[in-house]
């Protein structure tokens, strides 16, 4: 059996922390750095590497997986004197799995090709969050150049359920803001149809009761209504970045005419402004409902 990629982690929020996570345990050799040090305090017991700077991170690894909070963010930990491309060995790949949007993505792939071309770039957000990753149980939407990407196929068979490869890198962005598109439609309107269901006298199991077994009965609604009945909106997802994720999608799709999104983006906007930003995206439902009697 050949040896298994070494790999490093960038990033340790919530999605990055369960990818290096699920590598430890599948035996992978794992590297880690986040900005506040203390979030990888458990991996290194679990027998992670922490490195101190992201070069000292990355150097001699052949899988480099980064999961940061935004293009910039990520354009730093890429360019700067102690940072990813400083210390990246030749012919490494880098595995871009943030949500960061079509320009923020097309400007890494040119910074890459620029200064480091021996390296290879890999678009790849993910379809999932806190708990299928920490489960395994996220889909990777990946791009770029999969033949000579072979080293990132055992990372991603170790933290997801599934690849879909989409073509030339670029395109899993654009495919992570369509799939976004639709998840945060679904929550936007079953926080609304629940709200009338309560207006009407009925309970969030009684709308259950009438969707489960046909074919409106998304299991993801299923787990969001939960919270709407528990009141415990513990982030799977955070409304801010939830909103970040919808603004990104209304900036690249400027010849399309988005009136839903633009309209659920005012309304997460002003729940964020009310202090509901770092709950779960399904806090909508108690913000909707906040001015009742």
């Amino acid at each position: 059996m050949s040896q298994q990629p070494t790999v490093a982690v960038l990033g340790l929020g919530a999605m990055g922390h369960a990818f290096a996570a699920n590598l430890l345990k599948k035996g992978f050799e794992t590297h880690v750095w986040n900005r506040t040090a203390s979030r990888g305090e458990d991996l290194v017991k679990a027998g992670a590497l922490q490195g101190k700077t992201v070069r000292e991170t990355v150097e001699g690894v052949d899988v480099v997986i980064t999961m940061l909070t935004d293009g910039p963010t990520t354009q730093t930990v890429f360019e700067s004197a102690d940072g990813l491309l400083a210390g990246l060995k030749q012919g490494a790949v880098i595995a871009q799995m943030g949500t960061l949007g079509v320009e923020a993505t097309e400007a890494l792939i040119a910074l890459v090709k620029q200064q480091r071309p021996d390296a290879v770039f890999i678009d790849a957000p993910v379809s999932g969050t806190k708990t299928p990753a920490e489960n395994a149980q996220i889909v990777v939407l990946a791009s770029g150049d999969r033949a000579a990407a072979a080293h990132v196929e055992p990372v991603f068979a170790a933290i997801s359920k599934g690849v879909k490869w989409l073509g030339e890198a670029g395109r899993a962005s654009k495919m992570k803001l369509v799939v976004n598109a639709w998840l945060i439609s679904m929550m936007e309107g079953i926080a609304e149809s629940a709200q009338l269901a309560d207006e009407f006298g009925f309970t969030t199991d009684d709308l259950w009761d009438v969707l489960e077994g046909g074919p409106l009965a998304a299991p993801y609604i299923k787990g969001k209504m939960e919270m709407f009945k528990s009141g415990d909106y513990t982030p799977q997802m955070h409304l801010t970045w939830a909103l970040k994720d919808i603004n990104l999608a209304l900036s690249a799709g400027k010849n399309c005419q988005l009136p839903v999104m633009k309209r659920i983006s005012e309304t997460w906007q002003s729940a964020v402004d009310a202090g509901y930003g770092d709950q779960d995206l399904s806090v909508v439902y108690r913000y909707l409902g906040a001015d009742k009697k």
